[in-house]
């Protein structure tokens, strides 16, 4: 049972790691028109979205 909860769990963090780089990029390019900038702040992930919610 306890090795079903850990899978669960990691497979849970993937997928809100990548929901957060796909949220981050979707925001910056439409924010700066930039692939570049998109990129990198997609690495940023959740850090850029909560600055985004802050900043604006």
């Amino acid at each position: 049972m306890e090795g079903n909860k850990q899978t669960t769990v990691s497979k849970t963090v993937k997928s809100g790691i990548t929901f957060g780089s796909a949220l981050a990029m979707v925001i910056s390019y439409t924010t700066w028109h930039s692939v570049g900038w998109a990129i990198f702040h997609g690495l940023l992930s959740w850090v850029y979205v909560i600055y985004f919610i802050l900043r604006y």
